[in-house]
């Protein structure tokens, strides 16, 4: 064995065969991650689409505002017209290594393996790689929520630059739809309200810092309405997607039924004719909406008819949304609205991006080859199997009054999957897409306490060596 001295340090062989070894690993995984995330792209080849995409795609073009659908995400999307979206996929996939990377780094867990093995773990089980090669917001969902983790509660483990580039992402990741920003800012009072019994886990710089980024967010979201639309306006639509959701638990029929007498309604001659479903009457083409003027000609009745049934029937409404919050936290599937037909999206992309039209229409998912079937046989149970692991660990841990850095994290994941639920299932409906673009971070929980354990199990032998 030859023995060099570098600094004061003894360099062994052994020392450098492992650190070239390491070096191999760092470039193995640097490659593979990313390749591993966008396989659903590659082999479809082209970019994944679903229902909602066309309505991001046209935000450029048609300069103005439509319920739900961010002018952020669609000037994002609009940068990477030129390259087919692929730089858009790839942006997606460099910053899911990155916070990966970022979270075993703070745990103390960073070696590359560890890295590779994580990101095998979370593509085979997970709806990561969906949603990386999607064009879409949800990518950003639980991504945004590790990203603000690390910002608030480790920040001191981070360079400034670092620090800079994880403000700037959760803002923009806040800009990209409102229920991650809700979900975000949810995140942030909390941390506010835990600070007092918290105060050696939570730096109040680093607080500020967290908060500082759902402001940022929204004025992006401000800035970049104004700059398409000429309106200085918050995204619209809060009000007619709730009232969509009231109407398929019944709430607006029975108002409709009670005040049309009464209220000079545009919905009173078409009672008995409105949809079960809020997916039906929103989406479908040959409906009461479309004739009435969509959300233009009836956004303001909707948002009339929404609050005063709020007032008129709170027990009602109470239950109601207590139920879609428990339907929702459990709706985990991957790929809703994906393997349909999407005129929708199909049909903006045609209008306003011609040139690929070819490489859309030849794609796998255009022909029929994507089904989410037997993904979800895999998918679901995992994902379920993780909600549970995780809301048991923090349940153990307020038994036994642990305070440890990775009980935070499961009580940020906790309150996020709680925060999803009751935001988009009691303002939306409870869909399987607001579940599984979020409860991949429950897996990845998972995954960081088994690497833990294994870790200090392994420990007392790695200071032996050392020693």
């Amino acid at each position: 064995m030859v023995v060099e001295t570098l600094g004061g340090r003894h360099i062994t062989t052994q020392i450098l065969r492992a650190r070239a070894a390491d070096s191999v690993w760092v470039w193995v995984t640097a490659i593979a991650i990313p390749l591993m995330l966008l396989a659903p792209a590659l082999w479809n080849g082209y970019p994944l689409l679903q229902s909602d995409t066309g309505g991001y795609l046209a935000r450029w073009y048609e300069g103005y505002l439509v319920p739900s659908r961010s002018t952020v995400f669609g000037l994002y999307l609009h940068f990477g017209e030129d390259g087919y979206f692929w730089l858009n996929l790839a942006v997606q996939a460099l910053a899911t290594m990155w916070i990966l990377q970022l979270m075993l780094r703070v745990f103390d867990l960073a070696t590359p393996w560890r890295l590779l093995a994580l990101g095998v773990a979370l593509t085979l089980t997970t709806a990561l790689p969906w949603l990386a090669s999607m064009l879409l917001t949800d990518i950003f969902a639980g991504l945004s929520v590790l990203s603000l983790f690390v910002l608030v509660l480790h920040g001191d483990k981070l360079s400034k630059p670092e620090k800079g580039a994880l403000f700037a992402f959760t803002a923009f990741a806040a800009a990209t739809h409102s229920a991650t920003l809700a979900v975000l800012l949810g995140l942030c009072c909390v941390g506010w309200i835990a600070r007092p019994l918290l105060r050696e886990r939570i730096a109040l710089a680093s607080l500020v810092l967290g908060t500082l980024t759902i402001v940022a967010g929204a004025l992006m979201l401000l800035a970049a309405n104004f700059a398409l639309s000429g309106r200085l306006a918050w995204t619209p639509g809060g009000y007619s997607i709730a009232f969509a959701r009231m109407l398929q638990d019944g709430i607006v029929t029975r108002y409709l039924r009670e005040h049309c007498g009464e209220q000079h309604l545009k919905l009173c001659p078409y009672q008995d004719q409105l949809q079960e479903t809020a997916d039906e009457f929103l989406w479908s083409r040959e409906t009461v909406f479309n004739k009435l003027g969509r959300f233009a000609g009836l956004g303001d009745e909707m948002g009339f008819i929404a609050v005063r049934s709020l007032a008129e029937y709170p027990l009602w409404q109470a239950e109601a949304a207590v139920a879609a919050a428990a339907h929702q936290l459990i709706l985990v599937a991957t790929g809703e609205n994906t393997s349909r037909p999407l005129p929708h999206t199909h049909g903006i992309i045609e209008r306003y991006l011609p040139k690929q039209v070819k490489a859309m229409r030849t794609a796998r998912q255009q022909n029929g080859y994507i089904t989410f079937g037997p993904i979800n046989l895999v998918h679901v149970p995992v994902a379920l199997v993780s909600i549970f692991l995780v809301f048991g660990m923090l349940a153990t841990a307020i038994w036994r009054r642990q305070r440890d850095e990775f009980i935070l994290l499961a009580a940020t994941v906790s309150l996020v999957l709680i925060g999803n639920a009751v935001v988009c299932g009691v303002i939306s409906g409870p869909h399987d897409r607001y579940g599984s673009r979020l409860v991949w971070i429950a897996t990845f929980t998972v995954l960081i306490a088994a690497f833990r354990s294994y870790a200090a199990e392994e420990e007392p032998v790695g200071d032996s060596l050392a020693a």
